[in-house]
């Protein structure tokens, strides 16, 4: 039975799709204005298992995550440098799906931008305005949240006595030193020559939170399964995607919220004054493979705070490196004709447990415990006689099974023998003494991505894996 904190209820809940077997899922994505940092990771890698899992579990899912292409940082930014918001973000649209990519993170169903979106923005606002929970004010649409009474259903804070009709309000996308009142849907942008859109309630932009809650329905309808995100936008803009859509459309918006707690850095909290605030990039950089990292992103819970660590993510590059070389020593294996050794309970019992863990709310910690105790029991067995053919598949097949929710392993890479590197090493030295240094750059290319390094030394040639 799969299980979820659901942050609407505060309580763990059996997990049953609205509709069958179909699940659909919407996820807040980046705001496109740079190179996205470790902490936004920590949540898209949490929103991958959940894909991923689901995936897992048999759901035929439909998995959203949008890219927020326009907001107060991007307009400054682009306004500054002299370009488009489009030129301005870009590059970072790339960037961020090179580095999703690296990451082994599977691509989204749909991966919508808000402008591409203002439409549908401009459609619910005109809804709130006709059903009066959303009014005008010179020139700038806000909604009424005296008018829906549920407001802080999610967040659970209590605004009784502090929301007065619509006389206060707040021209911004963010509440960190204001009253969480009335908040923009549609910002007035009277210069013609700035960043803007015409519609039927004047020339404006949106507000940050009805992008999510239009691109969320255009694609999963008026009610979807699953809304998740970092707990950092539970308040405001989770409840205020809440207010604004079931104040628009009369039905509930999500049934389940799920919410990734924050990530710190050595202890502190990320931020550009401590100069710890690291993209993805600045970590790879500094020689950590993407696996290492998405293993210690995925290390811990998603409901609990995580601290990476640098000494930390050198125990995770370990980790990683141990269960590639227990898939290759598996692989490899010889193979006995006596099945006695019980390693098909051992791995199926192994899966039981990795599918308890995970059901259980996504408990990673104890997930990836049940595939380390299967590396240590297979190794224990395998030290005391080989396995059969049908136990090194029963194990394999396992492994395959834990990467297809993990993604720890990557691309699973053909074993070479260590004569058949011989046999190329001799030819590529036959080609270079003949000058055909295009087949000697082909050789050692083909070593490397089997795991073989190649070091030219005056003593002759050497190689070993990675």
């Amino acid at each position: 039975m799969l299980k979820f904190f659901n942050t609407l209820s505060r309580e763990l809940e059996e997990f049953v799709p609205l509709d069958d077997n179909k699940v659909r899922v919407y996820i807040c994505g980046p705001t496109v204005w740079n190179f996205a940092h470790i902490g936004n990771f920590r949540t898209f890698i949490f929103g991958d298992l959940l894909h991923r899992y689901l995936l897992y579990k048999g759901f035929d899912v439909t998995y959203v995550m949008n890219l927020t292409d326009v907001d107060d940082r991007i307009i400054s930014e682009s306004a500054r440098r002299g370009i488009g918001i489009g030129e301005m973000t870009a590059p970072y649209v790339v960037a961020f799906d090179e580095d999703m990519s690296a990451l082994n993170c599977m691509a989204p169903d749909v991966e919508p931008r808000a402008t591409e979106h203002i439409a549908e923005m401009t459609d619910i606002i005109s809804k709130l305005l006709e059903r009066g929970m959303a009014y005008e004010s010179e020139g700038s649409i806000y909604f009424r949240i005296s008018a829906f009474p549920d407001y802080g259903k999610l967040s659970k804070i209590s605004f009784e006595g502090n929301i007065e009709g619509g006389s206060e309000r707040i021209d911004t996308d963010k509440y960190e030193k204001e009253d969480a009142r009335d908040f923009a849907l549609w910002k007035l942008v009277s210069d013609e020559n700035a960043t803007g859109w015409d519609a039927p309630f004047g020339r404006g932009r949106p507000g940050w939170h009805i992008e999510c809650s239009a691109m969320s329905m255009k694609y999963l309808g008026e009610t979807f399964d699953i809304h998740a995100g970092g707990v950092d936008l539970q308040f405001p803009h989770h409840e205020n995607e809440i207010a604004q859509s079931e104040g628009a459309t009369g039905r509930p918006f999500a049934k389940y919220w799920l919410h990734g707690e924050f990530l710190k850095i050595e202890n502190e909290k990320m931020a550009k004054s401590l100069g710890n605030d690291f993209t993805f990039r600045d970590i790879r950089d500094r020689g950590f493979s993407p696996l290492a990292i998405r293993y210690l992103l995925l290390s811990v819970p998603y409901r609990k705070q995580l601290n990476f660590t640098f000494e930390g993510l050198n125990g995770a590059a370990s980790a990683v490196e141990r269960l590639h070389q227990f898939r290759r020593l598996v692989t490899a294996s010889q193979v006995s004709e006596d099945k006695g050794t019980g390693i098909e309970k051992t791995a199926a019992n192994a899966l039981a447990e990795f599918e308890a863990a995970l059901d259980d709310d996504l408990n990673t910690s104890q997930a990836l415990a049940a595939i380390h105790n299967l590396v240590r029991e297979v190794n224990s067995r395998m030290s005391d006689g080989a396995l059969s053919e049908e136990e090194r598949q029963d194990v394999l097949e396992a492994l395959k099974k834990f990467d297809s929710v993990l993604g720890i392993f990557g691309e699973e890479q053909q074993e070479i023998l260590d004569e058949e590197i011989e046999a190329l090493i001799a030819a590529r030295e036959e080609a270079r003494l003949n000058r055909d240094f295009a087949k000697a750059d082909d050789i050692r290319d083909r070593l490397a991505d089997v795991g073989i390094i190649l070091e030219d030394t005056k003593d002759g040639v050497r190689w070993k894996r990675k």
